[in-house]
């Protein structure tokens, strides 16, 4: 399995590895079949970027990194009920994003790495409530790196999947995250350390964020996990950019937007090269990324013109040069 653009979809090639929905959430093509082009047409017109599919080259490949699709969609529905009620003014659904939030962490705390499904593969109405779980999933693996405290965590998740609440109901969308905050601290069952990641998420370690120019350590710890786990997943699913690509834009905002302390750590916990994504090393050969098992950076491979599989921890001068364009998005 791997992810592609979908304008590399080949109809003769390749089959859906994962199904496709649409802004209901309900499964507009099933995993396992091939696309019509009739119906890739109207993929592109709902504005589906990227596809998950299995072709020859990828054969075996699972990407156990990734939550599951069922869960995945399960917490976007979650996301969206919270939202909706907010807009509405109804009956806030506290209780689930709580549950979701400790269902997370344990999805998290299963697995080595996290590869985030980016939120273009869903249709658009769905993607701002796919970008708080992927934000949730990050901050949730960078908390764990962090050690952060098994009696904060559900704070720390409900907050990254609420930081961006105060979109639904703020008039101004410059004035979500005060909005935001104003909205989550009147709710007596989240907590204000939750209430404070959603107003501080765009804070700076150099001062330079918003709203209010918080520098260093004024602003809080969960904040700014939060914080660089909302940058890059809007780096992946709203720019379209390789992981690679985005772990070097974090990379360069190290100690202005984020400390230099935080951008190792994330570094250290997010993979560059995941697997399915086509590769050039340093010795002129392609491969494909197969699997990450002990180096979350050193991944194995596959040769594309042998099959033969190595690790690259295991083979120190061989180093990953670049993506090969047009060979899918990671």
């Amino acid at each position: 399995m791997r992810l592609i653009s979908i304008d590399e979809y080949n109809h003769n090639l390749m089959q859906l590895a994962k199904p496709i929905y649409d802004k209901q959430r309900r499964v507009l093509l099933a995993a396992g079949r091939s696309i019509h082009p009739v119906y890739l047409g109207r993929l592109k017109e709902m504005d589906i970027r990227y596809l998950f599919v299995e072709d020859a080259e990828s054969s075996g490949i699972t990407i156990d990194e990734m939550v599951d699709f069922p869960t995945w969609i399960d917490a976007i529905e979650t996301v969206q009920r919270a939202f909706q009620a907010a807009a509405n003014k109804e009956e806030f659904p506290v209780r689930e994003v709580q549950k979701l939030a400790l269902k997370l962490a344990e999805e998290v705390g299963r697995r080595k790495a996290i590869v985030l499904v980016p939120a273009s593969t869903l249709a658009e109405e769905l993607r701002d409530f796919a970008h708080a779980v992927n934000t949730a999933l990050l901050s949730l693996k960078l908390a764990k790196k962090r050690q952060v405290s098994q009696r904060q965590i559900r704070d720390l998740a409900v907050g990254a999947l609420l930081h961006d609440i105060g979109k639904a109901i703020a008039e101004n969308g410059e004035d979500h995250a005060k909005e935001g905050f104003e909205f989550l601290r009147k709710r007596r069952e989240i907590s204000l350390l939750s209430a404070h990641m959603s107003y501080q998420h765009h804070e700076h370690a150099d001062g330079s964020g918003s709203p209010r120019g918080l520098e260093g350590s004024q602003i809080h710890e969960f904040a700014q996990i939060c914080g660089i786990s909302n940058m890059y997943d809007n780096l992946i699913s709203k720019d379209g950019m390789p992981p690679h690509e985005a772990m070097e834009y974090m990379m360069a905002k190290s100690g202005t937007v984020f400390t230099i302390e935080l951008v190792k750590q994330f570094v250290q916990e997010v993979p560059s090269y995941i697997p399915g994504s086509k590769v050039l090393l340093n010795n002129g050969r392609k491969a494909i990324v197969t699997k990450i098992l002990k180096s979350l950076q050193r991944p194995f491979i596959r040769y594309l013109d042998t099959g033969v599989e190595i690790s690259l921890a295991e083979h120190h001068t061989l180093l990953i040069s670049g993506i090969i364009e047009g060979e899918g998005l990671y």
